[in-house]
């Protein structure tokens, strides 16, 4: 790789060098909302920014890639599990070495295996894998190691809808001239990590083919979020329906149910729908959480307010009458 070639993540994620993984994957979700294919349609510049974004992502939210793209700096990617060939376990910097000799590190690496001397001719090895659409966030990479031990596992993160991870869905993947169809299974949540064997980056050494890994993350929802197996939504609800109880409707993923609420419901409680929720992977379903808040009416008719003012004229009803006992 050519000096010029290098990208540098920290600076596309806008993050500094001593960022925390937390403040890694906000600056993160913040940018692939922002370049989404779907939020940007048939807008190449923003393509290209999402698959960079995800690229820095992909090397700075994986500890051990961090590692070494912040030691080796624009050749991390040849660097095996035990750094450059010679340097040892102490990780000696490499950083002062003459590579202007050499075409590239791969050509470096070939030349200490015995291979061609630089400015010979030698297979290149490429991969890529997209879903299939414009704008999916998976881009081109090289190989990461040409050692003849390490792993070839490849990992991506793949983002879903949530009725594409509550149904299932197949989705395409292009792995160089190789076209494969992974099912997404009914339920996968923010990091389920699936993984399809024999599908990931070839050894050049070994020629031997590792697996890939597709790591889930959900897009956020307008109304639904959740939490374990369980589906989570927040309901606003009037004075009076909170005080007399009612009957609701309220959208579950199987579509709208009649909930009955509680005469005295407080705001904050919540309302259990059992069998409503996410599905479980031995089977079944967990259950969905209606939180209910009370919600005051802002703009009043004059007939609403007489009778809210007769209401707290005639209210016998103190909800702070214990707080006159509190004391230090």
């Amino acid at each position: 790789m050519a000096a010029t070639d290098f990208k540098d993540y920290y600076s596309i994620l806008g993050i500094s060098k001593t960022a925390s993984p937390e403040e890694i994957k906000q600056a993160f979700r913040k940018l692939a909302r922002k370049f989404h294919p779907d939020v940007n349609p048939a807008n190449k510049q923003a393509e290209a920014k999402f698959k960079e974004v995800n690229e820095a992502y992909e090397v700075l939210s994986d500890p051990d890639k961090r590692k070494k793209y912040d030691q080796y700096g624009q050749y991390w990617k040849q660097v095996g599990e035990g750094g450059f060939p010679g340097a040892g376990a102490a990780g000696v910097d490499m950083s002062g070495f003459d590579f202007s000799e050499y075409g590239s590190f791969n050509d470096f690496i070939n030349d200490l295996f015995g291979g061609a001397r630089p400015g010979t001719k030698r297979q290149s090895y490429s991969y890529r894998s997209s879903t299939g659409r414009p704008g999916s966030g998976f881009s081109d990479f090289g190989f990461q190691d040409a050692s003849a031990g390490a792993t070839q596992d490849t990992e991506f993160v793949i983002s879903l809808t949530f009725a594409e991870a509550f149904a299932g869905v197949q989705k395409r993947f292009s792995l160089g001239n190789e076209t494969i169809d992974v099912r997404i299974p009914a339920g996968a949540k923010t990091g389920t990590r699936l993984r399809v064997r024999g599908k990931g980056q070839v050894n050049p050494m070994t020629q031997q083919r590792g697996d890939l890994y597709l790591k889930v993350e959900l897009q956020p929802h307008s109304f639904f979020q959740i939490e374990g197996d369980h589906l989570v939504c927040e309901v606003l609800i009037t004075p009076d329906e909170a005080t007399l109880g009612a009957a609701i409707d309220v959208p579950t993923p199987d579509g709208s149910v009649n909930v009955k609420l509680p005469a005295g419901v407080r705001s904050g409680q919540s309302l259990r729908l059992r069998g409503k929720g996410w599905p479980l992977a031995k089977g079944g379903r967990g259950d969905q959480f209606v939180k209910v808040a009370i919600a005051p009416p802002k703009d009043l008719s004059p007939q609403e307010r007489e009778y809210y003012e007769k209401i707290r004229a005639i209210r016998t009803y103190n909800p702070r009458s214990h707080l006159a006992q509190v004391k230090l």
